[in-house]
């Protein structure tokens, strides 16, 4: 089996997102009225509904509604979409903590949760400290919401014996990919392979590949089905990373909601900083290996790094390495044996991975 058995429509990725949105909405104000009965403080819950109603592509909700769809035989999405729901909970905990070790000061244009909080209680002579703990104890908050989400989303017992390891394997290779991310920052190298190593765990498999699997696996996918997904969704989730490290660095902070300086001054070691490393002179080396990582690193500094990005070709190697992704994910649907419906949904979060300006 590798296409639907149900007759489909068009689907409705910005329907699909509205309804996601309702079901994350109608939880939080179910967690408000039980804070508000049992007399806890309100700050926490509004500072985090300020946090998911800030924006984000809703990516691993919708891949998981495709990937229900590239098998299912209902057209009930009731249940799917709860699930759908616990995946952008799960992570929304992901960037309230990566922010903290990132120490980002903007997300999606807007405060970081520990920086929100921070403001909160300016007074506090311990503001800032109290932001970093109060943003670790609402991360850990929201990954125990994405359990409850999952597990209240009421899937048959054969359904959720097939779906937790799934479900389990998306939160290990995502901690993994985040833990080589850390290693290797201000640890700069010019090994590609393990460059998009980082890349396949910390984004390809988190954001594309696991939520398509656990979509199709509650459907009752089959093997083939699942390998299908997965052909287009490695390219797919490499191209996401690439695109995103090039907006890290070269992106308009009005558009992206994130400085453009914060991957420079953490010294992410990504794959556009492997290619320039490897490529450039020794004069550019003890540029990249002076300023990458530098917490005070300035406007002057960052364009010098990104003048040896560009003159190196590693700008144009990764433009084209995302180009080179977004077109195996199209082979790879053209391969496979899904509806007309999940194939052009497909295309279109292909596109919006791959193209993205924010």
């Amino acid at each position: 089996m590798g296409s639907s058995m149900l007759t489909l429509g068009p689907l409705d990725l910005d329907e699909i997102r509205s309804s996601v949105d309702s079901v994350l909405d109608a939880f939080l104000v179910d967690k408000s009225t039980t804070a508000a009965d049992g007399c806890f403080p309100p700050e926490a819950i509004e500072i985090f509904r300020d946090f998911l109603r800030s924006g984000g592509k809703r990516m691993r909700p919708l891949l998981c509604l495709v990937g229900w769809h590239a098998t299912a035989e209902s057209a009930d999405t009731e249940k799917v979409l709860r699930i759908a729901a616990s995946l952008e909970m799960f992570h929304a905990f992901t960037l309230i903590h990566d922010d903290v070790m990132d120490n980002s000061s903007t997300r999606r244009g807007k405060p970081t949760v520990h920086r929100a909080f921070a403001h909160r209680y300016a007074a506090r002579p311990d503001a800032m400290e109290f932001g970093t703990n109060a943003a670790i104890l609402l991360g850990d908050l929201a990954l125990a919401w994405s359990q409850e989400l999952f597990h209240s989303a009421g899937l048959t017992p054969v359904q959720l014996a097939a779906a937790l390891p799934v479900l389990d394997l998306m939160r290990t290779e995502v901690m993994y990919g985040q833990y080589l991310d850390l290693l290797t920052a201000k640890s700069f190298t010019t090994d590609l392979d393990h460059a998009m190593e980082i890349i396949r765990y910390k984004t390809a498999k988190y954001t594309v590949e696991r939520p398509l699997h656990l979509g199709a696996t509650i459907a009752g996918a089959e093997q083939d089905t699942k390998e299908s997904l997965s052909s287009y969704a490695i390219p797919v989730g490499e191209a996401f990373q690439l695109r995103d490290d090039l907006l890290g660095i070269f992106g308009d902070p009005d558009i992206t909601g994130k400085s453009a300086m914060e991957d420079l001054r953490e010294g992410k070691g990504t794959v556009l900083v492997a290619l320039a490393l490897d490529r450039a002179d020794s004069h550019q080396q003890s540029v990249l290996n002076t300023l990458l990582g530098d917490p005070d690193l300035d406007e002057r500094g960052a364009e010098k790094i990104r003048s040896i990005l560009l003159v190196t070709g590693a700008c144009n190697t990764v433009e084209q390495m995302i180009a080179d992704r977004h077109q195996a994910a199209l082979d790879a649907l053209g391969k496979a044996n899904f509806s007309t419906a999940v194939t052009a949904a497909l295309e279109q979060l292909a596109t919006v991975a791959t193209k993205r300006i924010s």
